[in-house]
């Protein structure tokens, strides 16, 4: 398998052709320096290309999310597939369709699945990181608690990527680009480019607060009540 194949793989998901091919550059680099993770795989297309990355480097990606969907992936919501609705539970549930997409593209060696929430996960983590791919909740709180949760796990010089950034409000939410713009404001991260709707940055050698530091300064800057 390699990146012309995948690319003619029919998976579900939101990504654009070209942060997809992103995602498998940027995970081929990384993971030569340390495992990557993503939070919000869905059905497994961030995965595929996050994982081909990481596995020509004999790497791992630890894939995190409980699989029961975002809130705009809810009944009723903007991008509700009835597909995956578990009829026995009234759950969304994607994990199904995730580890066949892992088994399909012979990942399982390389993709370390977590199905639970990212919160729960973060809370006795100690593994560094060389990049962290944020991509679950859409609103402010779940995208504030995911960044401030995994920022202080990246390595130096290892990559922070955030999708569905809109900087045009009528276009998408703004909660990813509003920790798009923490990230930028902490002195943490330099940005490098933001292609379709991804965002990619980069912890800085030289600008680095402490922890406890930065989690203060996050606090301040968050208002729960959007």
């Amino acid at each position: 398998m390699d990146i012309r194949h995948l690319k003619a793989k029919n998976i579900k998901g939101f990504l654009g052709d070209d942060e997809a091919e992103q995602l498998y550059h940027l995970a081929k680099q990384a993971s030569q320096f340390g495992p990557c993770l993503e939070i919000g795989s869905y059905c497994g297309k961030s995965t595929a290309y996050l994982g081909l990355g990481c596995k020509e480097n004999g790497g791992i990606l630890f894939s995190v999310d409980h699989h029961h969907g975002s809130e705009e992936q809810q009944p009723g919501q903007e991008y509700f597939d009835s597909e995956l609705l578990d009829k026995d539970s009234g759950l969304i549930d994607t994990f199904n369709i995730f580890r066949e997409t892992v088994r399909d593209l012979l990942l399982e060696d390389t993709v370390v699945a977590i199905v639970a929430k990212s919160e729960v996960t973060a809370r006795l983590w100690s593994t560094p990181l060389s990049l962290v791919f944020i991509d679950g909740g859409h609103t402010f709180k779940a995208a504030f608690t995911d960044y401030t949760n995994w920022v202080s796990h990246l390595l130096p010089d290892g990559y922070l990527l955030i999708h569905d950034i809109f900087l045009d409000p009528s276009k998408g939410g703004q909660a990813p680009y509003f920790i798009y713009q923490l990230a930028l404001s902490s002195g943490l991260f330099e940005g490098l480019s933001i292609i379709n709707t991804l965002g990619i940055l980069k912890r800085s050698l030289h600008k680095q607060r402490k922890d406890e530091e930065l989690n203060k300064w996050f606090k301040q800057q968050i208002n729960f009540s959007h």
